[in-house]
C-alpha cells in the first residue's frame, strides 16, 4: 500500500523549478475530523534484519486538506510541504479511491427516506 516516491519533474532550465523533490506517500485516512486536516496512516513491508521475515510498518501522518474533500477509509496521495503546524508537514494531493462502504451507507440511508 505504501509508496514512497519522488515526484519525476521534467527538467527545466530555470533552477527554480528543479530546487525541489517533494516525496510523496500513499495511505489511507484514519481519520478526518479535524478542519482542514487529515489523519493518514502509511503501510510499509519491510524484511525483519535477524529473522528476514517480512514485517508490516505503519506510521501516521498529519495533512493538510484545504477542501475537506479526504473522508474517513480513502485511500490518498500527500505532498511533503512546509511546516504547517505543531504535526502537520503534508498536504494531500489526490484522493485515489474513495471508501465504498460510506458511499453504500450514504445510499441506503437516502433510500430508506425515499421510501417514508
Amino acid at each position: 500500500m505504501a509508496t514512497e516516491t519522488k515526484s519525476n519533474a521534467p527538467a527545466a532550465p530555470n533552477a527554480a523549478d528543479t530546487r525541489h523533490q517533494h516525496q510523496v506517500l500513499t495511505g489511507r485516512v484514519t481519520s478526518a475530523k479535524m478542519e482542514k486536516t487529515i489523519v493518514v496512516e502509511v503501510l510499509r513491508l519491510v524484511q525483519h534484519p535477524k529473522y528476514r521475515r517480512v514485517v508490516r510498518i505503519s506510521k501516521k501522518f498529519y495533512a493538510h486538506d484545504e477542501q475537506r474533500q479526504a473522508k474517513l477509509g480513502d485511500t490518498v496521495r500527500i505532498v511533503a510541504s512546509r511546516p504547517m503546524s505543531k504535526l502537520k508537514r503534508w498536504r494531500l494531493k489526490e484522493v485515489l479511491a474513495r471508501n465504498v462502504s460510506e458511499e453504500i451507507k450514504a445510499e441506503i440511508k437516502r433510500d430508506r427516506g425515499a421510501e417514508q
